[in-house]
């Protein structure tokens, strides 16, 4: 039977997710010049690597821990794309990102990851069921564009650099597509597994083509951007993209690079270019039709049972919770029945239909 449902992907279901996703862009935007500064303190690549990925393993370890029992559904499919997301993510994305940021101003490679926005749309088109409307489109092609134009000033000086972050987008765009289908953990459980495992892999790899790390400070403060722009990034990132999908939430997210150009300007004292401005008009742009970009059309949902955060009051969570309010985000194991019905969507982990 066919039911009309009036919440979907409705403002006050998806203003949440948006926040998540912005705060994630913040944090990140902020560690690419943080990062360039670590570098230039004579931190190896793989060794910064390994220690920011620990870093946000150990801050959120602690939320993995008391949020165990919601997420007891790890079978071989929701490992399998953990694991490709620690490998891309966590083990090859960083490392490839900062040997190319030890070469190049931390504001042309902050600009450069624009390019994840369209590796992550491309992905998400190509492989994993995501619809793009007309808007979306524009919208990436907006983002891209105002990439290129900020970066034309460098020419091809920084080729090399420019060619490893590429890569560093690539590995990224598959990682934002893996864990925004997974559904057996909570957002800090994986990033721990991140964290904990690449970080490890990273380090040790660090400490035997490197040597020795550097002095304690210089340790303690790779931990800390670690912590903020990885660890706590990664978990809203990964909250937002369940509830919106890769492509939506990698739009969001595509404003991490001009942040991370402010703090450039701002701590490292590099010149501010006019072609920044115009870019950011354009990504203004890019967002705005991204948001009104509306999908709706008849769709059926398949009995599951599933973990992930959810509230109640989106026309697809129907059990209850005493004295929880509606609209509280929340994570544990829940079951879904057949439903049909029409609205506004999104291709989060319940709209991965085929168009």
């Amino acid at each position: 039977m066919s039911t009309p449902s009036p919440h979907g992907a409705g403002p006050s279901s998806v203003l949440g997710p948006v926040i998540w996703c912005l705060a994630a862009a913040a944090l990140f935007g902020a560690s690419t010049p943080a990062s360039k500064g670590l570098l230039d303190n004579a931190i190896g690549p793989l060794t910064l690597a390994g220690l920011l990925y620990l870093g946000a393993g150990l801050a959120t370890l602690p939320f993995a821990l008391s949020g165990g029992a919601a997420a007891r559904r790890r079978d071989h499919r929701n490992l399998a794309l953990l694991g490709g997301a620690v490998l891309f993510g966590g083990v090859l994305g960083p490392v490839a990102l900062l040997v190319g940021l030890r070469t190049a101003p931390s504001a042309s490679v902050s600009l450069w990851l624009n390019l994840e926005t369209t590796a992550t749309a491309l992905l998400a088109w190509a492989f994993f069921k995501e619809n793009m409307g007309a808007r979306a489109w524009v919208a990436n092609g907006l983002v891209v564009l105002a990439g290129l134009l900020l970066a034309a000033p460098q020419g091809f000086a920084f080729a090399p650099a420019a060619g490893l972050v590429v890569l560093a987008c690539v590995c990224w765009g598959l990682d934002n597509n893996l864990t925004a289908v997974i559904d057996g953990f909570t957002p800090a459980q994986m990033t721990v597994a991140k964290g904990l495992v690449a970080g490890a892999v990273n380090l040790g790899l660090g400490i035997a083509l490197e040597g020795m790390p550097p002095a304690s400070s210089l340790l303690a403060a790779a931990l800390a951007v670690g912590a903020l722009s990885y660890g706590a990034s990664i978990v809203l990132y990964i909250r937002g993209a369940q509830a919106l999908g890769a492509t939506r939430s990698q739009m969001l997210f595509a404003t991490a690079p001009f942040l991370g150009v402010a703090v450039a300007w701002l701590g490292l004292g590099e010149p501010i270019l006019w072609v920044q401005g115009a870019a950011a008009a354009l990504m203004a742009l890019a967002l705005g039709l991204l948001l009104t970009d509306h999908h709706a059309h008849e769709h059926r949902h398949e009995p599951v049972t599933h973990t992930h955060a959810h509230r109640h009051d989106d026309g697809h969570h129907g059990h209850s919770h005493p004295d929880l309010p509606a609209e509280a985000w929340h994570t544990h194991e829940h079951a879904h029945e057949v439903l049909v019905h029409s609205h506004p969507h999104v291709p989060d982990l319940h709209h991965r239909h085929v168009h």
